[in-house]
């Protein structure tokens, strides 16, 4: 009798009960709606500290969407929602059982559940981070809302790589759009529908602290951080102001938004990308984004040979005034009968000057090809939708999966043409129930002013055409007069061929060549500014090998093809008359021997470990991964560039074959600069990809002292603190030459390691850092080639991947001859300073560094031996 009575009282008391709201707990076979916390705006449950709360809510007061969110309760923003896709009513409900979270409709139909957990739930609880936790009777997580998060992270919640933030349709729909946010092992990237439009480390506010696999993204009270080795390293930063609470969002326009919150409300701190051209779908689908505006903010209109589709009709943005054609759909199956059974797919021209967002995030789908084979390429993928092919090096672009907006601005180069691509001889869809128009009625319109346009398009056309014929008649006249022996190029494609400049482009973007940044054997560098305001390098090579235009493209065209982020990326060429310039991404930070040896603040340990490993990882890739493997012979500080957070990037690698023969004086038997030869080209020996890791080895012993490793220094400053050890002269002028890797090998026996380091360290490295870089250095000066590692090899030493290699002393014992005949050089140099004169070297038997004439200064001549500063 008890029990039928006891049953009705708890349900009497039900809804008293659960439109009470708890703090930080709830426990199984807890039910809740909207309706039955109505009063409490429909939270049910609040963090400790009452920070976050847990609800289910409309957002922007819509009636007929419920979701069950996680809202940060002082700016009453959304951080998490569960049923993003599957909306409910306000007789939904949240249903917290044993098993985990269920979502019910009114009639309770399931609309969303946490997957199934292992082990029975005894608890959700909502953390002061805003974390929603399932937890076992042992307090261990089964699931949490961090793990799975929708458009936004917080302070305390980590991004790892793969996971994936999409954004929300607008502030009302919470359903997610194509947006997508995610990190991978190297950056974070934008994408729509899989085409990526932004990079975080292209941002100018991105800092890049180091080249290692990335793991997580973070945010926190003093920036944003991409992390690697178990959060250790930070790889990429973006420093912002102190701030106890802030989120970084992927909102509904597409952008990624960092902002904080205060008592005076949000402040955005971060935005990508900041131009609106940029986002995918900003003017819709073929929409003309021109970000020349006289408003100076970006507009939207159509081409010419395109018309707005009305807003009304749902999907917007442009399609084709000709009604005979419309824009292809990706992948579509025929339809019944004959209409769609055999597809003819035609190209509206974009014209140039237009560009699209993907195109610089993407590789070509062909090299070297023409615009017919570009189109037929495209036609044969359902999924692409249309092309941009450049003109110069026959390079096809393919778009596919979905068409965004393009954008005309007056930075583009006339060389990119695009297309979209169109079906022929179909009728039209209809947009959302658009009622299609008899065919005699939409001729009778359509077919007059179709004419018209065709006339005026095609005489447009001659006029274009007429214009180019004496353009190239005017430059053919030129090229006739110009300097003997100048070889002008007849129109070809290259694969791989980068963006081809005009001379007088170069030399606007130069100011005439004006300001020079370095010279070398290949010629001087001057710093540019591009039309799109660009920062370049560009390189006036002298003394070519290769006089034949083509001849030299080829060349270019296997080095424009090489894509590496510790490789310099050529931008361009120029091939005009007798004038070969290629065309560098601009390093802000100069190269590494300015840094090094410089006067400038001191390099400091994980900088100059960052410095080796990128290097590294650039040999690497030239040597094992380029489809044409180059051996870079001329790796040196100077050849090593610097751009922000110290990155390194390798330049001048693949340019030994445009040398002219009487360049070879220049270098000490064939290529390469003294100082890093290896022993191999003074004995006429094979060369291989080990002669870069001979070369590599001596750079790695600078980058830890600090100092060339043939060097000029005074007794009152001796690298051990005492006296010579035979690497110094005794003179009483106190002028002295150090053969540093000698001096390296007597440290490494004695395990005197930190005698070894940079002085303006000040202590601030370890024992055992510079003895792995001292090691891993000396393996690869070793004399026979076959024992020092590849450089694979080495990457995998400084990741950690393998164990440290130790050098083999009897292949080192070359370097005791090096500083014995090196000594005796200094005390030569001292007597003929004593006496006022100037003494050359017999050359055989010197160090690399002291071949030549005069040796007191051939340590020097690298800076004007060779390759770009």
């Amino acid at each position: 009798m008890g029990s039928p009575l006891f049953i009705p009282v708890i349900f009497f008391f039900l809804p008293l009960v659960s439109s009470i709201s708890y703090t930080e707990f709830i426990y199984p076979n807890f039910l809740a709606s909207n309706i039955d916390f109505a009063d409490n705006g429909g939270a049910f449950l609040y963090s400790r500290n009452k920070t976050y709360k847990a609800a289910i809510i409309n957002p922007l007061a819509q009636e007929s969407s419920f979701y069950f969110c996680v809202i940060h309760v002082a700016s009453n923003t959304i951080i998490w929602s569960a049923n993003r896709n599957a909306p409910i009513s306000s007789t939904g409900n949240v249903n917290i059982t044993i098993k985990g979270i269920s979502i019910t409709d009114g009639d309770g139909n399931l609309r969303w559940s946490t997957p199934l957990v292992q082990l029975q739930v005894y608890a959700l609880r909502l953390s002061d981070i805003g974390n929603l936790v399932l937890l076992d009777r042992l307090n261990v997580s089964l699931w949490e809302s961090f793990r799975y998060p929708t458009d936004t992270i917080v302070v305390g919640q980590s991004l790892p790589v793969g996971t994936v933030l999409l954004s929300s349709i607008s502030s009302s729909d919470l359903s997610s759009s194509n947006y997508s946010f995610s990190v991978s092992s190297s950056d974070a990237l934008l994408q729509w529908y899989g085409q990526i439009y932004w990079k975080l480390s292209m941002d100018p506010n991105a800092f890049i602290n180091s080249n290692l696999v990335v793991e997580h993204m973070i945010i926190n009270s003093t920036g944003l951080y991409l992390l690697a080795r178990n959060s250790s390293v930070v790889v990429i930063k973006v420093i912002l102001p102190q701030s106890d609470f802030r989120i970084a969002k992927l909102d509904s326009t597409g952008q990624f938004i960092v902002k904080r919150f205060s008592k005076a409300g949000w402040t955005q701190e971060f935005i990508g990308p900041v131009d609106s051209c940029r986002i995918p779908f900003f003017c819709g689908e073929v929409g003309l984004c021109n970000e020349d505006s006289p408003t100076n903010s970006p507009s939207c209109s159509c081409l010419s040979s395109f018309h707005p589709v009305p807003p009304s009709l749902g999907d917007w943005g442009c399609k084709p005034i000709d009604n005979s054609v419309v824009l292809a759909s990706p992948c579509t199956s025929s339809s019944s009968g004959d209409q769609m059974k055999s597809p003819v797919f035609s190209y509206l021209s974009l014209g140039y000057g237009i560009g699209y967002f993907a195109i610089d995030f993407s590789e070509p789908a062909r090299y070297g090809v023409n615009i017919s084979s570009c189109q037929a390429l495209c036609s044969r993928e359902c999924s692409c939708l249309g092309i941009f092919y450049g003109n110069s090096s026959g390079s096809c672009y393919m778009i596919k999966e979905r068409l965004g907006s393009i954008t005309q601005s007056s930075s583009f180069a006339n060389d990119l043409l695009g297309f979209v691509k169109v079906q022929v001889g179909s009728t039209p869809p209809s947009f959302n129930g658009e009622k299609k128009q008899e065919f005699p009625v939409a001729a009778l319109i359509l077919l007059p002013i179709f004419g018209f346009l065709l006339l005026s398009l095609l005489t447009i056309y001659f006029l274009w055409w007429r214009r180019r014929l004496i353009s190239k008649r005017i430059q053919a006249k030129l090229g006739s007069v110009s300097s003997r022996g100048s070889v002008e190029l007849d129109a070809f494609f290259l694969p791989g061929l980068p963006r081809r400049f005009a001379l007088e482009e170069l030399e606007v973007a130069t100011d005439n060549f004006k300001v020079q940044i370095g010279s070398g054997g290949f010629g001087a560098v001057f710093k540019g500014v591009l039309q799109d305001k660009t920062v370049v390098a560009v390189k006036k090579i002298t003394n070519l090998g290769i006089e034949g235009k083509k001849e030299f493209c080829t060349e270019i065209a296997v080095i424009g093809n090489i894509h590496h982020t510790n490789l310099v990326k050529l931008k361009g060429f120029c091939a005009q008359g007798r004038e070969r310039l290629l065309v560098y991404e601009y390093m802000n930070r100069g190269s590494l021997d300015r840094t090094l040896f410089g006067n400038g603040p001191v390099l400091e340990w994980q900088e100059r470990y960052d410095i080796a490993l990128g290097t590294a990882r650039g040999l690497s890739y030239l040597h094992r991964d380029c489809e044409h493997k180059i051996i870079h012979c001329d790796v040196k500080p100077e050849n090593i560039l610097l751009h922000d957070s110290f990155q390194a990037k390798i330049s001048d690698f693949g340019l030994s074959k445009l040398l002219a023969p009487e360049q070879s004086g220049l270098f000490t038997t064939m290529r390469g600069t003294r100082g890093y030869l290896a022993p191999e080209w003074l004995t006429n020996s094979a060369i291989s990809e080990k002669t870069d890791v001979y070369s590599y080895g001596m750079v790695l012993l600078e980058v830890v002292s600090g100092r060339k490793n043939c060097t000029t220094q005074s007794h009152d400053h001796s690298l051990d603190g005492s006296d010579s050890s035979g690497c110094q002269s005794s003179s009483s002028t106190g002028l002295g030459l150090v053969y540093f890797p000698l001096f390296a090998l007597e440290m490494h026996e004695q395990g005197k390691y930190l005698e070894l380091a940079d002085p303006r360290l000040e202590g601030r490295v370890t024992y055992e850092e510079v003895k792995k870089l001292v090691c891993i250095a000396l393996c690869c000066v070793q004399e026979e080639p076959a024992r020092r590692p590849s450089m694979d090899t080495v990457v995998s030493m400084l990741e950690g991947g393998i164990p440290l290699s130790q050098p083999r002393n009897e292949s080192l014992n070359f370097l005791r001859f090096y500083g014995r005949r090196f000594t005796e050089a200094s005390t030569i140099q001292e007597e003929g300073y004593q006496n006022g004169s100037v003494i050359y070297s017999p050359t055989n038997a010197l160090p690399s560094c002291m071949s030549g004439s005069n040796y007191l200064f051939s340590y020097m001549s690298s800076q004007q031996i060779s390759g770009p500063r």
